[in-house]
């Protein structure tokens, strides 16, 4: 693709447009998307709109459906909203829907305006769906079987209807009011006698997500389940839609980037690309996390100027105070980033919080006892420092390990609980809180062992 994008640029310097549409249709439709962001970057919009009106009707709707919400804002300020029309005409359901929600709504309201009623309704009532939930996902391109039809009328209905639905593999199956009741794969039918009816065909036992459940609910199903598409239903199981995997693999990538996100203490809400988002968005982004740690440090520094006269007193505390300090933020760390992924897969719930703080603080205790050993043996024979010196950093060690691992286990379900997101409680806060704890834990067993008074 390289390559052509190369070629490409040289025939628009030199304005043979024609040779260009030539190359520009030897690549696949998500490629084409790809060299149109480039000249759309590159050289302006104009060009880029040049580009796209080059393309025929049908390729065109595709190519558009790949391109980024801001190219495609772009395309749709250079075409004419007829133009628009033909493209929403010609793409799927949901892509039109996904399309629609990134438009502003004066070019919105234009193209309603054009589509017949019935199909304005629908529109506007997907439009309606909160963002996140299984209604803004779906889509209403499938294929739906009454249970009193025979198999030849089904294939036959299949065969006339399935080229315009999202998937043909899975059917499903509802009565004269549109209640979903069961499922049946393009296979059976196919390997079935064609006087059957598929009522005697169908599976009843089901899963069906309800239009008002969060992506994230749905996304976890898939993820279980191994789904190439799964039933959407109303309040009152009437089949409105179906989510497809390649709809759910967005969401994933999406719930993904917002975790790693909060858990590095970027709380971006954005859908642009990092070199997309300007560079105050990008401050608003990070400064009230590095506010909130900064607290936590002032904290930190008034506890050791609380200590001020033991440190004086034994200078070697010091040099091993961020060894303490680092180890319990890794440790803690470790403990949080596994929890969360556990309770994101659905193999960790609530109820499991007794098991998880057992089996994290066993962790903690052998992994402790070797961090504590190891050091006591490097303070005591590279550093050349005393044995109360060593005891007072090993025995923190282990202490701090431990309470690190049992904080890092709790807080991200603790923080589920309160219908919080728990990655919030990850890198940034686990971190804060140990380097408090160390230092506290550290400069007591301090003034207990070394035998010094404050």
């Amino acid at each position: 693709m390289e390559r052509s994008l190369e070629i490409i640029f040289e025939l628009i310097e030199e304005k043979k447009y024609a040779l260009v549409r030539e190359e520009l249709l030897e690549n696949n439709e998500a490629d084409i998307a790809e060299i149109i962001e480039e000249i759309n970057d590159e050289l302006g919009t104009e060009k880029s709109v040049i580009l796209f009106r080059m393309l025929p009707k049908d390729i065109s709707a595709v190519v558009f459906a790949y391109l980024s919400s801001d190219c495609q804002v772009d395309i749709v300020s250079g075409i004419t909203v007829k133009e628009v029309q033909n493209i929403m005409e010609e793409m799927s359901f949901d892509d039109m829907i996904d399309v629609l929600e990134e438009l502003p709504a004066n070019v919105v309201d234009r193209i309603l305006m054009r589509t017949d009623k019935e199909t304005r309704k629908l529109i506007n009532q997907f439009l309606n769906y909160p963002e996140s939930s299984a209604g803004s996902l779906m889509t209403i391109d499938y294929i739906g079987l009454k249970k009193e039809m025979k198999v030849r009328d089904a294939l036959q209905y299949i065969k006339i209807h399935g080229m315009d639905q999202e998937t043909v593999y899975t059917c499903y199956v509802m009565d004269g009011e549109r209640h979903l009741q069961g499922i049946v794969s393009l296979r059976t039918l196919v390997v079935s006698e064609s006087y059957e009816l598929v009522k005697d065909l169908m599976h009843e036992d089901f899963i069906s997500v309800n239009v008002m459940d969060d992506q994230e609910e749905v996304a976890q199903l898939f993820k279980k389940y191994d789904f190439l598409a799964l039933p959407v239903v109303d309040k009152e199981n009437r089949l409105v839609g179906i989510i497809t995997f390649d709809d759910i693999m967005d969401v994933i990538e999406e719930e993904t980037t917002e975790d790693f996100e909060r858990m590095a203490g970027v709380m971006d809400d954005s859908d642009k690309e990092y070199l997309d988002i300007s560079v105050m968005k990008h401050i608003k982004n990070r400064v009230p996390w590095l506010c909130l740690l900064t607290v936590s440090l002032m904290i930190t520094g008034a506890i050791i100027a609380r200590f001020e006269l033991l440190l004086s007193q034994a200078i070697a505390l010091v040099a091993y105070m961020p060894l303490l300090m680092g180890t319990g933020g890794n440790t803690g760390t470790q403990s949080a980033t596994l929890i969360i992924r556990g309770m994101s897969l659905g193999e960790i719930e609530l109820k499991d919080v007794g098991k998880v703080l057992w089996k994290e603080f066993r962790i903690s205790a052998v992994i402790g006892i070797v961090l504590a050993v190891i050091n006591f043996g490097k303070i005591m024979l590279i550093d050349g420092e005393t044995m109360l010196v060593a005891l007072t950093v090993s025995i923190s060690i282990l202490i701090v390990v431990v309470f690190a691992k049992l904080i890092g286990g709790l807080l991200p379900m603790a923080a589920k609980k309160m219908k919080i997101d728990p990655a919030l409680m990850a890198t940034p806060m686990i971190s804060s809180i140990t380097d408090m704890v160390s230092v506290v834990i550290y400069l007591i067993l301090a003034t207990m062992i070394m035998g010094i008074t404050l």
